[in-house]
């Protein structure tokens, strides 16, 4: 089996630099811990190289673009190069981001350089600008004959031939294994080997004894004798749904109703592959241009009925806004968008086995029946205007809650389990005002009770009353039966918040509990318990 070898170098910088929207001929690296982990041309120029220090790399290049490591960035960039490769031969192995490695398709083509000649013309056509081939009849030597290649040329080792091609080759070209392999590169150096024609020349069973099977294995690869298999993957299968209007439709009424069938076809074909959908993007296109897009995220998984009401929602939602920076408006009083839609696509964003999402003994029925009639509440008052309250972290009852759309998925929610020094322990109030009412409390002597900044009380509460002010109007006064704080906090000082505040749990003489709160203002009721 001869084995092609496709490579792109430098594929974390151009991913990175595309990612960023900066042009490819800006000197950049990808950092990872402080270190160079990849370095494009243009820095190389400038002396930049792989394992130095950002200092140094900085140093060396002051207009050094300096980009972080991302392998998820890097794979969803290589995506589109393995399905270029994939349609002129299947059984496609994607070894890292930038490198892959495809069984040659020589007779098909007519020889194998006619075999690389159209690969590399297909990913120049894909705007893969940087590409080089190598062919040989096992993995490690076409790897190595792809790095010995031109920019958008190709390297054929003949049959038999990878033994003399790798004779001449450095050991370093042994460093790309990782760590273990530049160990082991630094201690065939030590042993004063240069080649991997020398490394090739000792003996096999001294080699084991001396570095082991991982020796042993690289002692093989520098004979031209690598047993390493690859295994291709299965493409993934195509998820996408869409429907198209021929004439477009200007009516939101019309495009729900015309996308029923497609919703329950992109439901289906996921549950033939075993998955769900929790997060699909509803894209809507007016003369071939994308005009309306939105990513939306699901409690449990979607329906085919969940997604013909998100794309009623989007369509007939005042603040659609496209990819483009233009608006999709929809005209409440007509049931029209402005501009006619002539296609709607699910793009399905997070799915998930469908088994994780089984329903109980008893089923769903219930929550399905709560869910529809939600939404017919929603389909009437707007998405937004349905909401759950969703617990974060945080100090303060008001900022450990958020209020969250029904249906949509709460995201970016400050972690709850982080210590939030300062907050209030449980249990947790059961109101929560939105606007505070003032306060008063005060000591034995009727002195306003305070804290100072080092978080000591200048004296015990013995009264407090809500409503009041300065001049005595307010509710009555009500002894303090018990109370429990403070708990100072002091945060946003950094963007001019409002001061160091403390918070105290009080009693009153009704039984009733209740949290105040202490800022450079004055006194305010923040919650109740029950």
């Amino acid at each position: 089996m001869r084995v092609m070898v496709v490579w792109c170098p430098d594929w974390s910088v151009v991913a990175a630099l595309e990612d960023a929207a900066r042009s490819s001929r800006s000197p950049a690296a990808v950092l990872a811990a402080n270190v160079v982990e990849v370095c494009n041309g243009p820095a190389r120029a400038e002396g930049v190289r792989r394992g130095q220090r950002r200092r140094d790399a900085q140093a060396r290049c002051p207009e050094l673009l300096l980009l972080p490591a991302n392998p998820d960035r890097d794979a969803r960039a290589f995506e589109p190069v393995l399905a270029t490769v994939e349609d002129l031969r299947p059984g496609v192995a994607a070894l890292r981001p930038g490198l892959l490695a495809v069984r040659a398709p020589g007779s098909w083509y007519g020889t194998e350089a006619d075999a690389a000649a159209t690969v590399c013309q297909a990913l120049v056509e894909a705007e893969v600008w940087d590409v080089r081939i190598g062919i040989a009849d096992d993995l490690f030597t076409a790897e190595q004959a792809a790095r010995t290649a031109e920019v958008q040329q190709w390297v054929v080792v003949p049959e038999g031939g990878s033994p003399s091609f790798l004779r001449g080759l450095p050991v370093h070209v042994l460093a790309d294994d990782g760590p273990r392999g530049r160990d082991l590169v630094g201690l065939l150096q030590r042993l004063g080997l240069r080649t991997l024609g020398d490394l090739a020349d000792l003996p096999a069973e001294a080699v084991a004894q001396r570095l082991g099977a991982h020796g042993a294995a690289v002692h093989r690869r520098a004979r031209g004798d690598d047993r390493e298999l690859f295994a291709a993957r299965t493409p993934p299968p195509e998820l996408e749904a869409d429907v198209a209007f021929e004439p477009p439709l200007d009516s939101v009424e019309a495009i729900t109703f015309s996308v029923r069938t497609t919703a329950e076809r992109f439901v289906t074909q996921l549950a033939h592959h075993q998955l769900v959908a929790t997060g699909v993007r509803v894209e809507a296109e007016t003369d071939g241009v994308v005009c309306s897009s939105r990513t939306w995220l699901h409690p449990r998984h979607f329906g085919a009925r969940d997604l013909v009401d998100r794309v009623h929602w989007q369509l007939q939602s005042a603040g659609s806004t496209s990819r483009g920076g233009s608006s999709l408006r929809a005209r409440k009083d007509t049931g029209t968008v402005r501009a006619p839609i002539d296609r709607v696509r699910f793009v399905p964003e997070v799915v998930e086995p469908a088994a994780a999402h089984g329903e109980a003994l008893w089923g769903s029925a219930s929550d399905d029946l709560v869910e529809r009639g939600v939404a017919r509440v929603q389909g009437m008052v707007g998405f937004d205007a349905v909401q759950r309250p969703v617990l974060q972290g945080g100090r303060s009852p008001a900022a450990r809650q958020v209020l969250v759309p029904w249906g949509e998925r709460a995201v970016d929610l400050r972690p709850v389990d982080r210590p939030w020094p300062g907050r209030v322990p449980g249990p947790a109030p059961v109101r929560v005002f939105a606007t505070p009412p003032a306060a008063e409390v005060v000591d034995e002597s009727g002195r306003d009770v305070r804290v100072t900044d080092r978080g000591v009380v200048t004296g015990e509460p013995r009264r407090f009353r809500v409503g009041g002010d300065r001049d005595g109007q307010g509710l009555p006064w009500q002894p303090v039966t018990a109370w429990a704080g403070p708990w100072p906090v002091d945060e946003g000082w950094w963007s001019g918040g409002s001061g160091p505040t403390a918070r105290f749990q009080v009693v009153g003489a009704d039984g009733r509990a209740w949290l105040l709160v202490r800022a450079p203002g004055g006194w305010a009721l923040e919650a109740g318990y029950d």
